[in-house]
């Protein structure tokens, strides 16, 4: 069995990148992820706002982060939203293959200002979304704060995660959505990496994610 040296990072054999396309009557979405990056981000998703939040998730989780979307915002923004949610789900779940040698779970609180949320994940194959966010306003910027769950909804349901995510305090919605994202992000960041500990290892006693 190796062991590492507490400041030594196991190299990482294979890159763990994925590039993942949806198309339909409402979206043509491509996502493209390296879960091994350094935060660098490229969004293209027509709404202002949640290229923001998309941003977050880069470079507090560094993660590079390519996703163009094309969607019916003439209509509103909820097909391009859930809709990236999805891909990028999928596009977590090609990247992390079998999930040999990653920690599997990740939590994070983030504040900002007067607003504080807590994140938690497991990667653990099982999709589940328990989100307690009470926004206090319905929009921010061209954003409509209602597709926060939706995004996560199609994240989970397609990455196959558990994710618990509370907004603890806030009285401004912009920060009530950048705290919860922030924590998402940070939460991504410790459940995917590799744990030099358990490499080559699924971190489960069924043997499978």
């Amino acid at each position: 069995m190796t062991h590492y040296p507490l400041t030594e990072v196991p190299v990482i054999a294979v890159p763990r990148t994925a590039e993942v396309s949806r198309n339909t009557a409402e979206t043509r979405i491509t996502v493209k992820i390296d879960l091994d990056g350094t935060g660098k981000a490229r969004l293209s998703t027509g709404i202002g706002f949640f290229d923001h939040m998309l941003d977050q998730i880069a470079r507090h989780g560094l993660i590079d982060l390519d996703i163009e979307a094309e969607g019916d915002l003439h209509i509103d923004g909820h097909h391009t939203v859930e809709d990236v949610g999805i891909t990028l789900g999928q596009a977590f779940a090609k990247a992390l293959g079998d999930k040999k040698g990653i920690r599997r779970y990740g939590h994070a609180y983030v504040p900002l200002d007067e607003a504080l949320s807590r994140v938690v994940i497991d990667f653990s194959g099982r999709p589940g979304l328990e989100m307690n966010v009470p926004f206090t306003s319905g929009m921010v910027g061209g954003f409509d704060t209602q597709l926060t769950h939706e995004f996560f909804q199609g994240f989970v349901n397609h990455a196959l995660v558990t994710l618990h995510i509370d907004n603890i305090k806030g009285s401004n919605a912009h920060h009530q959505a950048e705290t919860v994202f922030k924590a998402f992000a940070r939460a991504l960041r410790a459940a995917v990496e590799l744990d030099p500990r358990a490499l080559g290892t699924i971190p489960s006693t069924k043997g499978s994610l």
